[in-house]
């Protein structure tokens, strides 16, 4: 299976070309949130929305978005807890191997 990402940034400086390189270099899958997914999949860069990913809609105009089990638990699981590589595959949740983001200005 391929080492999974999650991209969500409000600055989208250099994202096509990191995410670009995620996936043709090292093999990534790429979940992402709203805005960064629009802007990958224009960038003809394949990405699955997070939306898509947990089944939940983006809330409270887009600030709302990767607070969900199957995002977090794939963020917080040990890799070699036998427990948590338990919890995952009885949720069906995905281990992140790499998380990159920044917060929205507010």
């Amino acid at each position: 299976m391929a080492r999974l990402a999650l991209l969500s940034v409000s600055d989208k400086t250099g994202l096509a070309e990191l995410a670009k390189t995620l996936v043709d270099e090292f093999e990534f899958d790429i979940i992402s949130s709203g805005g960064t997914a629009r802007t990958l999949a224009e960038a003809n860069i394949p990405v699955t929305r997070v939306s898509d990913y947990t089944g939940s809609p983006e809330i409270l105009a887009g600030r709302v978005k990767t607070l969900h089990p199957r995002v977090h638990g794939g963020i917080l699981a040990r890799q070699d807890w036998p427990e948590d590589q338990k919890d995952l595959s009885d949720n069906d949740i995905r281990p992140f191997d790499l998380v990159g983001g920044n917060l929205h200005p507010f």
